[in-house]
């Protein structure tokens, strides 16, 4: 045990002494978790929409005041014809176009319908859906509020409307920030646990004091727990850091038991520092730990379900994703922080997340000592 705390104590003297690598530390996740939730935003506003209006009607008018009273539209353009609102579109001044037809009030108070034009540029195609959606959704309740007006006081109206109440659990306010914070948290630790404990085995190698210390009476597994174990502790401080911006800056406060969050971190960095220590195996160079980090962090943040849910996803990508432990512990932050859930409930992403540790470690160990 002596042995293994000497081991630590040189790392804390290294990590400390080379200022570059504490500030990556610490210093940048600070920043990422005060700039990235602010940016991963999926609540799309200031959508550009460029509006024809052939008619020149008071209810033209009242359409389109109501469609950029909603806040979600930005006025891009207000043209004569279809040709020049595509114009536009071209230019990428406008994502959507509207065009109110001639008659558009005449018609819609002599025959009770009419028809409108709408052309999404598709380039996008989150921004494309959410502002056609949100654009139809004001349709809608513009049509609603038209019925409304013709209905005579006291009267029943001809066609009955069936009230539809939501009810938004564990985010009423569907806050974005709420949901993404905890995955890049957990973002941050897979860079920080297999980043860094790639690169600081490897340096060894480069350095040549691997050599040296393999011929030392320190056994192998002592000399591995004493590389993971002040990385594992450096994850569990950016853990926490991040836990307290989350609540100081965010007002986020999880819901479940902060044991159980510590409990899963343990889990987690248990798994990813395994994930590292099998990347500098393979690899003789920093360079070489660093192209192959790169390529793997950013298959498992794309298919971690951070940005995207999972069950979107095709079935053989579930299938990769559910290999990666970071998909496991997002969902069990996120069900953590925002509904409460317990033990129980997470069961078994724990054990997924612990099965997982185990077999990256063991190969790793077991590769470490093949190559030593």
């Amino acid at each position: 045990m002596r042995t293994i705390i000497f081991i630590v104590q040189k790392e804390f003297r290294q990590v400390f002494r080379d200022r570059v690598i504490l500030r990556g530390i610490l210093l940048a996740p600070i920043l990422q978790l005060l700039i990235l939730p602010l940016a991963a935003n999926y609540e799309i506003k200031n959508i550009n929409l460029a509006v024809v209006d052939h008619d020149h009607s008071a209810y033209s008018e009242k359409l389109i005041s109501k469609i950029f009273s909603s806040g979600y539209f930005r006025y891009s353009g207000y043209t004569a014809s279809y040709r020049d609102a595509y114009q536009l579109v071209e230019q990428d001044k406008a994502d959507l176009l509207l065009e109110i037809p001639d008659g558009f009030e005449k018609n819609l108070v002599r025959d009770g319908a009419q028809k409108l034009f709408i052309a999404i540029n598709a380039i996008n195609g989150v921004k494309a859906g959410l502002g056609g959606a949100y654009l139809s959704g004001i349709l809608g309740d513009y049509n609603d509020d038209i019925r409304m007006e013709w209905t005579q006081p006291g009267h029943t109206s001809i066609s009955p409307t069936i009230d539809i109440a939501t009810s938004y659990w564990y985010n009423p306010l569907m806050i974005y920030l709420i949901l993404m914070i905890p995955g890049i948290l957990v973002n941050l630790m897979t860079s920080i646990g297999g980043m860094q404990t790639s690169l600081n085995i490897v340096k060894e190698k480069e350095m040549g004091t691997i050599e040296q210390l393999n011929v030392t009476p320190i056994k192998k597994y002592q000399f591995i727990l004493g590389k993971l174990l002040p990385f594992a502790i450096i994850g569990l401080t950016v853990f926490t850091i991040g836990l307290l911006i989350g609540r100081i800056v965010y007002g986020i406060i999880p819901l479940g038991n902060i044991g159980i969050l510590y409990l899963f971190a343990v889990d987690y960095l248990f798994a990813i520092l395994g994930f590292g220590l099998l990347i500098s195996t393979f690899c003789n160079t920093q360079q070489q730990a660093i192209s192959l980090i790169f390529f793997f962090l950013m298959i498992i943040n794309m298919m971690s379900g951070l940005f995207t849910p999972l069950d979107s996803m095709p079935g053989w990508a579930i299938v990769i994703s559910r290999l990666f432990p970071t998909s496991y512990f997002i969902e069990a932050i996120r069900m953590i922080v925002l509904k409460g859930s317990g033990a129980h409930d997470l069961l078994s992403r724990f054990g997924a997340i612990f099965l997982l540790g185990l077999l990256l470690n063991t190969f790793a160990i077991w590769h470490y000592r093949k190559t030593s």
